[in-house]
């Protein structure tokens, strides 16, 4: 690992001991062949995770592991994985296997084939294996951000994201960032793109993040990030001025300029 990879794929994980080892199994699988390190974040984990992540760690020196002393949320850990990242380009997925890692060299293909002006390329559930209430939720709440930011993304909440590194440090970080991603990017003059994804039942376990799950929440972020995009500028794209003292490209600083 002494060269710095070109992917980093961050995966927060909050009590998920039985998806640990299937899920890295599967990445490991999904990104042979190219340069990338796997960083699981522990988000103040009470079970058997921090176990089940030394484990995985034998025989895998791409695989780096970072704890929240207590937990933070999902954007935090996001975030503390997105940090710590040596990779130019970011890939994120959830840690209870609903994500399918297989995707991942899909959305970074179409990401790099968008050129440098894409900043994200968002996965969209097809498919989506949550209970009828939970999708109901999830289709209002999609359906409600879409008109007010109109953000041209039909499912925000997908895990499976690949974007750049040094866009996201662009972007305000506030608690449920990860759901608006799309917005925010658009913000900062980046495109996004988009491809579908199939939605898979969780392997083990029960949900930790249901942060869009109460509405209310929700429309209280969904202000925030409307008000943020209003009060957004365009940029000035500074231009450095050259020192006037420097001698003119091309030409070195003894050249003789007489007659």
């Amino acid at each position: 690992m002494s060269a710095a990879p070109h992917l980093s794929i961050v995966v927060p994980v909050k009590n998920e001991a039985g998806n640990i080892g299937p899920l890295v199994a599967e990445i490991e699988a999904a990104c042979a062949g190219r340069a990338f390190e796997l960083i699981y974040v522990d988000d103040g984990s009470t079970d058997g995770t921090a176990a089940a992540l030394a484990t995985a760690r034998a025989g895998r020196p791409w695989l780096r592991v970072l704890r929240h002393a207590r937990s933070g949320g999902q954007s935090a850990a996001v975030r503390s994985g997105v940090l710590a990242a040596r990779g130019a380009i970011i890939a994120t997925l959830d840690g209870d296997g609903q994500n399918d890692p297989a995707f991942i060299p899909t959305l970074l293909d179409a990401l790099e084939a968008a050129g440098p002006d894409a900043g994200l390329a968002q996965g969209q559930r097809r498919g989506r294996k949550d209970g009828p209430f939970k999708m109901l939720q999830s289709r209002i709440a999609n359906g409600v951000r879409g008109r007010i930011l109109n953000d041209a993304t039909r499912d925000t909440g997908c895990g499976l994201k690949v974007f750049r590194r040094a866009v996201y440090l662009k972007l305000p970080y506030f608690d449920a960032l990860h759901r608006f991603m799309p917005a925010l990017v658009a913000r900062e003059g980046f495109s996004v793109v988009h491809r579908d994804v199939v939605d898979r039942p969780r392997l083990t376990g029960i949900s930790n993040y249901g942060l869009f799950d109460r509405l209310w929440v929700g429309l209280l972020d969904l202000a925030g990030v409307w008000w943020l995009i209003r009060r957004k500028r365009a940029d000035p794209r500074p231009k450095e001025i050259a020192d006037p003292a420097s001698p003119p490209a091309g030409r070195r600083a003894d050249q003789d300029v007489g007659c």
